[in-house]
């Protein structure tokens, strides 16, 4: 009876250790056993092993059908051995069923049993941690660092195991065996071998949880957060918004001499934050996003979803950032391909593009103005336009978008036998400034990107996607515009 009550025991502590319901550690045991039986006895008998409650006991069943002829003696058995050995009132086509010692058992099929037990174990541990955690996706836990692997980190979060993987990790942070890490349940995998539990730091989710802690406001849905953009470990912006007009969400934000702000940057390891004001008016969300440089105006291109950004010439390196940092941010922020000019070279390319606007043969100055205004910057520009676009600006009627065009593609021609060419009619930009092969210049420029301003917006694999160059290319490109920025920017610049 020891041994007896000592499955029981274990059946019931392993249930309430694992969490597991019994019946499932039940079913592991009988699946086990009958497992290691059908090794002992053999895989063509008939057999069956169930726990017997009152007993404690796992039984292994031999069951065989009583017959008028034996053809098999494994699984059948005649008439008369049945009656004598089994049951007297038995008929054919009874199945009968006697109990075998499993106590007979050898070493190897005990050692199939327990792994078959540990293999059911780990399977029903994992649906009681994956019904546990599949609605915590986006919750905040706190654990303890058990082990690294391959760069990854091995979190305990109490009653299971999470994997923090070096991409979710901030870069600049660093842990040892035992210290005490605070992150966000980023996703759970049921079919994965090792944690299911996949945590993370530096998803811009994590810093909206942690502000949502530390702002009371947010919680109580007050104030909003409308986005956040980060650069693990280095900078970050997010966007609030109040829902009242007597709470000033950067302040609550900010908190009393910046305390809630600053116990998130804590948190983060020094993470430099930018709070800004979210607005619906689009280029005012841009300008605020750009901060904490000054914006003189915003010119904006709804087909293309980006923005021409002018700033002060002084403002020039705080608004672009070390390295495109900032106005990286800010595009991700707002969602918004941000081009950031400087008013002395804005004004120069006004001036180019009104003066070829203006060589158009017969187009008067109220004509081109108009072209300008509405974003046509280059003679070939005007040449390429359909006829219909032109008659939809007010104040040129279809005669005269006829002959503009006429007139603009007649001046193309003409550029091109004197051999100016294209070069010559479109707009004029200054990533000839980059060291770089014609090749890689010509696809920046189809995919519209002119300006060296302009490419400081985008990562080496946003240039692969959107462009189809390689990453190799792609990495050369950004390293050359980066370099260029930090020349220009100087030694002594502060930046942004």
């Amino acid at each position: 009876m020891g041994i007896r009550f000592d499955l029981e025991q274990i059946i019931n502590q392993v249930g309430r250790d694992k969490g597991i319901d019994k019946q499932v550690l039940i079913d592991a045991l009988e699946s086990a056993v009958l497992s290691a039986a059908k090794k002992h006895y053999g895989h063509n008998l008939n057999l069956e092993a169930t726990y017997n409650t009152e007993m404690s006991e796992i039984e292994v069943l031999e069951f065989r059908t009583v017959v008028e002829k034996v053809e098999d003696p494994e699984t059948q058995m005649s008439m008369e051995e049945a009656r004598r050995d089994y049951d007297p009132d038995c008929e054919v086509g009874d199945e009968l069923g006697r109990k075998l010692d499993s106590a007979e058992l050898g070493r190897i099929a005990a050692q199939t049993a327990k792994q078959v037990i540990i293999q059911k174990l780990r399977d029903a541990e994992r649906d009681v941690i994956y019904g546990e955690y599949r609605d915590r996706k986006g919750e905040i836990v706190n654990g303890i660092v058990q082990r690294f692997e391959r760069g990854n980190i091995i979190v305990n979060l109490g009653k299971t195991d999470a994997l923090l993987p070096g991409r979710e990790q901030i870069s600049r942070e660093r842990y040892r065996q035992g210290d005490r890490v605070r992150a966000m349940i980023l996703d759970i995998d049921p079919v994965s071998r090792g944690p299911q539990v996949i945590l993370t730091r530096s998803h811009p989710e994590f810093m909206k949880k942690l502000f949502e802690i530390e702002v009371p406001e947010i919680a109580e849905g007050i104030v909003e957060i409308k986005s956040v953009a980060r650069e693990p470990g280095e900078r970050a912006k997010i966007a609030v918004y109040s829902n009242d007009t007597n709470v000033d969400p950067v302040g609550a934000c900010v908190g009393i001499k910046g305390s809630r702000v600053q116990a998130v940057v804590s948190e983060l390891r020094g993470e430099r934050i930018d709070i800004v004001t979210w607005t619906p008016d689009a280029p005012s969300f841009v300008a605020r996003a750009l901060s904490p440089a000054e914006v003189v105006r915003v010119i904006v291109d709804e087909d293309e979803h980006s923005m021409e950004v002018v700033v002060g010439d002084d403002q020039l390196s705080l608004a672009i950032g070390r390295g495109g940092q900032n106005v990286k941010l800010a595009s991700k922020l707002t969602g918004w391909r941000i081009d950031v000019r400087s008013e002395s070279v804005a004004e120069e390319e006004s001036k180019r593009a009104r003066s070829q606007l203006e060589s158009i043969p017969g187009i008067g100055l109220g004509a081109s103005e108009l072209l300008y205004q509405v974003g046509y910057r280059s003679v070939a520009e005007v040449a390429a336009a359909p006829v219909d676009e032109l008659i939809a600006i007010e104040g040129i009627g279809e005669e005269s978008a006829q002959t503009i065009i006429e007139s603009a593609r007649e001046l193309v021609k003409k550029l091109e036998a004197e051999g100016e060419g294209e070069e010559s009619t479109d707009r004029m930009t200054d990533i000839d400034q980059l060291v770089l092969p014609d090749s890689l210049r010509q696809v920046l420029i189809e995919h519209g990107y002119e300006t060296i301003q302009g490419l400081a917006t985008v990562s080496a694999d946003d240039l692969t996607a959107l462009t189809g160059m390689s990453a190799s290319d792609a990495a050369v490109v950004c390293q050359a515009a980066e370099s260029f920025l930090r020349v220009q920017q100087g030694p002594g610049s502060q930046g942004a």
